[in-house]
C-alpha cells in the first residue's frame, strides 16, 4: 500500500517544520524512515485481518483456516507444501471454494449433486454423477413381459434390459456418463485398487471431464477445395472435433446433463438438437461473406464427411461436428470467405489461444493497433510507422498489437537497431494468425528478425523482440544478428510448419525456430515449438542461451532432432529447460538445467560437467550431465539393490532393466499436435512418470496443472462425503 512519506512530518506545527526546513530537513528525513516503517507495520496487520477471512487471506493461510473447520489435506504433501514455490500447489490441495463449502457440504452430505460439486470444487473438473444401482438388472416379476412400456418397467426399479435398435441416441451412450440402458450387477468394487468394477448395488461413481474447452470467436476458415467449396473450422487445415460450450446448472442441486458438460459434439446429437449448439454464442457459429449474422440453422445439414463424399445440395451447408468440416451447396457457396466461431478440447491454456494472458505494456513504449477498424490493417504498415518514428532512436520501444483473431499472409522482415524493444502481440483474449506463404522461389520466406550491429562508440544494449500470443504457420521464425534477448510466450510456432487433415505434419524435417550467428539469449514459455536450429561460430562466440519453460518443443518424432546444429551435429547452445516436454533428440553444447522434464528422444552433450538434470525422464543410452532423482536411473538403482539382497538374480539383471525402461517410458495419449490430448498422459502411464516431479506432480508441460494432486485430492472428499455403505469412484471421461 502507497502512504504520503511526509505523513508524519505534516503532524508537526508549523513554525517546527519551517525551523527542520531551514537546518537541512534532518527531521524530516528521520521521520520518513520512521514512517515508512510505520507503513510495513499497519500493512501488516491489515494483511493478518485479511488472512482472518478465506475470502481474503493469502493462499498459505488457506489450509490453515480449514483446518479451523475441520478441513484436511490428502497426507503425503506436507513436505511438498514447505516448499517455496508450492502456492499452486496449496491452491489446488486446499482450494479456496472447497474450505469455504466445507459446513455447508457437511449439511448436504450423501446427495449426488453433493459429489457433483465436490469435483467442481476441488479438482476443478465438469463432472456427473450416477448412482449404479439404478442401471441394474433385476428378476422380472411374473406377469410382466419384456415387451411392456417403460413405465412398468421403471415401477420395478429395474433399469430396461432390451436395447432397443431405433434409438440410436442411446447406442451411442452404453458404457458413458449419460446411459440408461440396464447391466448386469459386478462384484468389483469402483474404489478397488486392483480390479475396479462399476456395475454394483453400492456403487456410486463421478465422471470427470478433464480437457478443457477453448473457445475461437469469428476465427477464419481453411479452404481446402475451392472448386467444390470444402472448408475445415481448423485454419492450419487439420480436423478438430468440435466441442459443446458448458452452461451453467440452474441450481446447486441440479444433476449435470449433457449440455452442462464439455464433452465432444456428436453428429447424432447435433442432428436431433441443432438449436442447442448452434447460433451465436453457442457452441459453434458459421458466417459467409462478412455477413453480421451467422448462417441460418435451417441451412444446416449434418452429415458424414470422412470421406468428403457427401454432396450438398444447392443451399445447404453441410457440417460434420467431429471431423469439424463444412461443405457448401452450389448457391450458398461463399464469395468473399468463411469464418467460425467454435469450441475444442485440450488438455490446458497453452500455445496460442483465447485465454487471458496478462498482457502489460512499458510505460515507454507506444502501441501501434493493427487489425479491422484500427489505424493500420497490415503488420508491416504498422512497423513502417515506428520505423518512421523511431528514426535517430527517438521511440525505441514499440508494441505492434493485432486486435482480431484473423489470418494475417504478409512477408514479415523486422531489422532491429541497438536500444530497440519490438514487441508483436495479440490483443488480450485474441489469437491471430501469421501465415507464411510462398513469397521468393529463391530464398526461404520465414518470419525474419535481424539486429544491425552497434557503431563505433555506440553503447546501447542490443535489441529485443517478443512474440506474444501468435499462432504462426506456413513457415518458421529465423533470428540472425547480435540480439540482446528474443521471447517467445504463449505462442505456437507450428511444428512441421502446417498439418494434414489427420494432424499429421506437412514438413517434419523443417525447424520451426533457427537461431544463426546471433548472440541472442531465447525464452520460450507456455509455447509450442517445432525443432530449434542453430548456427553459430562455435569459436569465436560463446554458446547461444536457449531456456525453455512450461513449453513444447516438437520435433515431430522421438528419432527427428529437436535441438541440433545443421547435419545432425551439435548445436552451439546451452539449455535450460524447466517443467517442458521435448519431444525429439536433443544435440547441443550443454544442459545448465533440466527440471521436472520429460525428454522423449536421446540427450546428447558435449560438456558432461556443466549442469545438472533433476527429476527427469531421458532415454537409456543418453550422454547428460550428473543426474539426480532421474527416471530410469531409478529403477535401474533399485534392481541393483534387489541383485546385492540375492532377491534377483544377477543373469536376470539386463533383462530385468530393459524391462523396467519399457514400463517408466512416457506414454501419451496422443503426440500429434493438432488432436485434442496432445501430450496429455495416458492411463497406462508409470506411477514414476505420472507422480515423478519434485512436489509429486507430473513430469512435462502438463506439471503445474497438479493432476496428481487433484485426483488424491478428491479421492479423498468423495470419502468423507459418500453415506454409509456406499463405495464412492472417479471415472476419467477424457
Amino acid at each position: 500500500m502507497s502512504r504520503k512519506p511526509d505523513r508524519l512530518s505534516e503532524l508537526l506545527a508549523l513554525h517546527t517544520r519551517r525551523s527542520d526546513a531551514e537546518n537541512g530537513s534532518a527531521l524530516r528525513a528521520l521521520l520518513a524512515v520512521i514512517g515508512e516503517q510505520v507503513d510495513l507495520v499497519q500493512s501488516d496487520l491489515e494483511r493478518l485481518y485479511d488472512n482472518w477471512f478465506v475470502e481474503t487471506a493469502e493462499r498459505w493461510a488457506v489450509p490453515y483456516l480449514g483446518d479451523l473447520v475441520g478441513y484436511r489435506l490428502p497426507p503425503g504433501h506436507e513436505e511438498a507444501l514447505a516448499t517455496a514455490a508450492a502456492d499452486g500447489l496449496v491452491a489446488r490441495l486446499a482450494p479456496r471454494r472447497d474450505v469455504a463449502a466445507t459446513v455447508g457440504s457437511r449439511r448436504r452430505k450423501g446427495t449426488l449433486p453433493m459429489l457433483e460439486e465436490l469435483a467442481s470444487s476441488v479438482a476443478d473438473w465438469p463432472s456427473r454423477a450416477v448412482e449404479f444401482h439404478r442401471l441394474l438388472l433385476r428378476h422380472q416379476p411374473v406377469g410382466l413381459h419384456p415387451s411392456s412400456d417403460a413405465a412398468a418397467v421403471r415401477r420395478v426399479g429395474a433399469a430396461p434390459g432390451l436395447v432397443d435398435v431405433r434409438r440410436a441416441a442411446e447406442l451411442v451412450g452404453i458404457g458413458g456418463p449419460f446411459e440408461t440402458q440396464g447391466h448386469l450387477a459386478e462384484a468389483a468394487r469402483i474404489g478397488s485398487s486392483r480390479r475396479r468394477g462399476r456395475y454394483g448395488p453400492s456403487n456410486v461413481g463421478v465422471y470427470a471431464w478433464r480437457l478443457r474447452p477453448q473457445s475461437l470467436t469469428r476465427a477464419p476458415a481453411y479452404c481446402i477445395d475451392r472448386a467444390r467449396n470444402r472448408y475445415t473450422f481448423s485454419i492450419l487445415g487439420n480436423d478438430v472435433p468440435l466441442a459443446t460450450k458448458p452452461v451453467p446448472e440452474p441450481s446447486p442441486e441440479h444433476l449435470a446433463r449433457r449440455e452442462h458438460v464439455p464433452a465432444p459434439i456428436t453428429r447424432r446429437e447435433l442432428a436431433d438438437r441443432l438449436p442447442d449448439f448452434y447460433g451465436r454464442d453457442k457452441s459453434f457459429a458459421i458466417w459467409r461473406d462478412g455477413h453480421p449474422d451467422p448462417v441460418p440453422p435451417g441451412d444446416i445439414v449434418v452429415a458424414d464427411l470422412s470421406g468428403w463424399f457427401y454432396r450438398a445440395r444447392r443451399t445447404e451447408v453441410v457440417v460434420d461436428p467431429e471431423l469439424g468440416r463444412i461443405v457448401f451447396g452450389a448457391r450458398s457457396a461463399p464469395r468473399r470467405g468463411v469464418w467460425v466461431g467454435h469450441h475444442f478440447l485440450q488438455p490446458s491454456e497453452l500455445g496460442g489461444g483465447e485465454y487471458p494472458r496478462g498482457v502489460t505494456t512499458p510505460g515507454a513504449a507506444k502501441v501501434y493497433r493493427v487489425g479491422p477498424g484500427e489505424r493500420f490493417e497490415r503488420i508491416q504498415w504498422a512497423y513502417a510507422a515506428w520505423q518512421r518514428d523511431n528514426c535517430g532512436g527517438a521511440q525505441p520501444e514499440a508494441v505492434i498489437e493485432i486486435a482480431d483473431g484473423g489470418a494475417y499472409q504478409e512477408q514479415l522482415e523486422f531489422v532491429l537497431s541497438p536500444g530497440d524493444r519490438l514487441e508483436v502481440r495479440a490483443a488480450d483474449r485474441k489469437r491471430p494468425v501469421l501465415r507464411l506463404l510462398d513469397w521468393y522461389s529463391n530464398r526461404p520466406d520465414s518470419l525474419q528478425i535481424r539486429a544491425l550491429g552497434a557503431q563505433e562508440g555506440d553503447d546501447r544494449p542490443p535489441p529485443r523482440f517478443v512474440l506474444d500470443g501468435l499462432l504462426v504457420t506456413g513457415r518458421g521464425v529465423s533470428v540472425t544478428g547480435p540480439m540482446g534477448g528474443v521471447v517467445v510466450r504463449h505462442s505456437t510456432l507450428v511444428p512441421g510448419w502446417s498439418l494434414e487433415p489427420r494432424c499429421r505434419p506437412t514438413h517434419p524435417q523443417e525447424p520451426s525456430l533457427v537461431l544463426e550467428d546471433t548472440t541472442a539469449c531465447v525464452e520460450i514459455s507456455h509455447s509450442v515449438v517445432g525443432s530449434v536450429l542453430v548456427t553459430n561460430d562455435e569459436a569465436g562466440t560463446d554458446p547461444v542461451r536457449v531456456c525453455v519453460t512450461d513449453s513444447v518443443l516438437d520435433a515431430t518424432g522421438a528419432h527427428r532432432e529437436a535441438v541440433s546444429a545443421p547435419e545432425c551435429r551439435h548445436a552451439h547452445a546451452e539449455l535450460t529447460v524447466r517443467r517442458s516436454t521435448v519431444i525429439g533428440e536433443v544435440r547441443t553444447h550443454a544442459i545448465r538445467l533440466g527440471e521436472n522434464a520429460v525428454f522423449d528422444g536421446l540427450v546428447h552433450v558435449v560438456r558432461r560437467g556443466v549442469g545438472c538434470l533433476r527429476f527427469c525422464y531421458l532415454p537409456v543410452g543418453s550422454r547428460t550431465p550428473r543426474r539426480y532423482h532421474c527416471q530410469p536411473d531409478l529403477v535401474a538403482e533399485a534392481l541393483r539393490r534387489l541383485v546385492e539382497s540375492g532377491d534377483v538374480d544377477e543373469a536376470d539383471l539386463p533383462r530385468l532393466r530393459a524391462l523396467e525402461a519399457a514400463r517408466v517410458r512416457p506414454r501419451f495419449t496422443s503426440r500429434r499436435y493438432g488432436t485434442p490430448a496432445y501430450l496429455q498422459l495416458a492411463p497406462s502411464c508409470a506411477v514414476e512418470i505420472e507422480r515423478g516431479a519434485d512436489d509429486g506432480s507430473e513430469l512435462g508441460v502438463l506439471h503445474d496443472l497438479f493432476l496428481p494432486q487433484r485426483e488424491d485430492n478428491l479421492w479423498a472428499r468423495l470419502a468423507e462425503f459418500t453415506p454409509a455403505g456406499m463405495d464412492a469412484g472417479i471415472t476419467k471421461v477424457n
